[in-house]
């Protein structure tokens, strides 16, 4: 078969090197001209795919990729796998999908199958994707050409489940399209789970993310409370809890949430209840809890300089170890690493650093011109210069115990360093009850 993938990001490429491994000849489209460049060089940008099986699948020709959409004419099927953000007023942006449809659109032929892939809410595909690329190939869906939607389920850095056996879900607009599509899909997996609509799909997605949404904010507040109370670790309650083997499924404190779709879903799920007059009170209220961590970090560092002083002259100093959102990945996106070295600067007049191994730069957006920062080192030398450093992302190329014997204090948001020997009055663990923010004792605020 000939197939196109429209985005070659964390869900579009690995998708276009499963296609291409099995022998399709992948057609892969990105406006960015830097992308393709490097997929024509066989330069690897996506941590989860294996740039051996890229550079065989470029070099054999089966992945083809490109800034143009003129294959999309010659493919049995289409796949669109663009970015899906939210705006400054956490309303969904789905102007990718809209310009990805509308380039297709002129090229879908009779007999094809198109699948979008990109994470949303329910009714995207049939009210948004659906009259677009009908009204653009005077094709009816459904009819003329078959009109799918299967969630990505993308886990960065997971090497267990990967776009090679993850379970694939997916609801087409007719039954004929929902097999068509899950015939496709089942190449990649043979456990493909059919539902009865684009729309059951799309909300099925939603809720994958707003779960973990959702029991991420639990433990979060929990963990405040615990910090306020005093002498009540959560990480030691939680790891107590799962002892249960049924009803319970631990989930732990952090510093907030990342990556594309745990922060942004629980917003598209408001915005759309409230066209059917719905308000999302817990969903809503769980993603704000979530928001509200970086700035509880904050607030922790600055109660440290204020219990300890700066020990060094001028500005205090203050290291932020990892930078990307989750563990032992490169991946920046809406880190909660950026909120709070952004606040520290705007709130403590700090000179803030950040080490992380695996992401080494990023542009300050919040400042005007968008500087880059770049990453330092975390050597013994670098580490003993700053007055707090902070555990933020406990990527495993951190030698925690150098860390822990150079480090004046180390304020850990990960409980990172729970089996290092540091003397206890050198480090507080974000949700370990040990006085992050507030006194408890009477008479004190």
């Amino acid at each position: 078969m000939n197939i196109c993938i429209v985005g070659l990001g964390y869900v579009g490429l690995p998708l276009a090197v499963e296609f291409a491994k099995r022998g399709h000849t992948v057609f892969g489209i990105d406006i960015s001209e830097s992308r393709i460049d490097k997929l024509k060089s066989a330069e690897n940008y996506i941590g989860d795919v294996s740039s051996d099986e890229l550079t065989k699948v470029i070099e054999s020709g089966f992945l083809i990729p490109t800034t143009t959409f003129e294959s999309c004419e010659q493919a049995q099927a289409v796949f669109i796998c663009v970015p899906t953000p939210i705006s400054d007023n956490k309303d969904p942006d789905l102007s990718a999908i809209r310009s990805a449809a509308a380039a297709i659109g002129p090229l879908i032929h009779e007999g094809q199958l198109v699948i979008l892939k990109s994470t949303t809410f329910p009714t995207t595909t049939e009210e948004v994707v659906m009259p677009i690329v009908e009204e653009l190939s005077g094709l009816k869906a459904g009819k003329d050409f078959h009109l799918a939607y299967s969630p990505e389920r993308v886990d960065p850095g997971n090497t267990k489940w990967t776009t090679a056996n993850t379970p694939i879900v997916v609801g087409g607009l007719t039954p004929a399209c929902t097999d068509a599509a899950a015939d496709l899909l089942s190449e990649i997996t043979p456990n493909v789970r059919k539902v009865s609509s684009p729309k059951v799909a799309e909300m099925e997605k939603l809720l994958e993310n707003i779960f973990r949404s959702v029991n991420i904010a639990l433990v979060n507040e929990m963990a405040r409370l615990c910090d306020r109370m005093g002498g009540i670790s959560l990480w030691e309650v939680v790891d107590a809890a799962a002892t249960k083997p049924f009803g319970f499924m631990p989930f732990y404190p952090g510093p907030g949430l990342g990556g594309h779709c745990i922060p942004i879903d629980p917003y598209y799920l408001s915005w759309l209840a409230r066209k059917y007059d719905f308000e999302t009170s817990f969903i809503t209220l769980s993603a704000r809890t979530n928001e509200d961590m970086p700035f509880y970090v904050v607030d922790a560092v600055q109660r440290v300089l204020a219990d300890r002083g700066s020990m060094t002259p001028g500005k205090p100093r203050i290291l932020i170890l990892g930078a990307a959102f989750k563990k032992n990945v490169d991946d920046l996106r809406h880190s909660p690493a950026f909120k709070i070295i952004e606040v520290l600067e705007q709130q403590t007049n700090a000179l803030v650093d950040f080490s992380d191994p695996h992401a080494t730069e990023f542009r300050k957006e919040w400042v005007e011109g968008s500087p880059v920062m770049h990453s330092v080192g975390s050597d013994p030398e670098q580490i003993s210069s700053y007055d707090v450093v902070v555990m933020v992302t406990d990527h495993d190329a951190f030698d925690y115990q150098e860390i822990a014997d150079n480090a004046r204090f180390i304020l850990d948001t990960r409980n990172a360093f729970k089996d290092v020997d540091i003397d206890s009055e050198r480090i507080r663990v974000l949700g370990a009850g040990q006085f992050l923010t507030h006194k408890t004792q009477r008479g004190e605020a």
